[in-house]
């Protein structure tokens, strides 16, 4: 069992690597299985390859499902990254409210971007009533 586990780890680190480096078409090789069988960072850059077409043709629907899949696991770049898709509208339909509950949870991580995000969500109204303080102290707490 050990030395599936340790497998398993080697392919995460070169599939991760990969993708740094911008190879596409390896990452996916090497981090598709690792998605399948449940990693929330294989799953992750695969929906980011999904979304922005890196690698493969774009398909917002893989995009979703990898990254809802992620951020369901509580990682917390996926669940940024579904706020945005949220908030944006972009392989989600477009829901203010729901951007609003998945950036709180990347945030609640303490992920700045993801600060800064529910901040201006909160400053603006956006998915839930205005709030300039709350806003303000996530702000600060982002280091702004």
């Amino acid at each position: 069992m050990r030395d599936l586990e340790e497998e398993a780890e080697i392919k995460l680190s070169s599939g991760i690597a990969a993708f740094e480096a911008r190879h596409f078409t390896q990452a996916m090789k090497l981090l598709s299985p690792l998605a399948e069988i449940g990693s929330a960072q294989a799953q992750y850059r695969l929906a980011i390859m999904y979304q922005n077409g890196l690698g493969v043709v774009r398909n917002e629907l893989l995009a979703y499902k990898w990254m809802k899949s992620a951020a369901q696991q509580d990682y917390g770049p996926a669940l940024h990254g579904l706020g945005f898709m949220y908030m944006d509208g972009d392989c989600a339909a477009q829901d203010d409210a729901r951007a609003f509950q998945w950036f709180k949870a990347a945030a609640e991580q303490g992920l700045a971007g993801a600060m800064v995000a529910l901040a201006q969500m909160l400053e603006q109204g956006r998915g839930t009533a205005p709030d300039p303080e709350r806003a303000k102290a996530l702000y600060k707490q982002a280091g702004f």
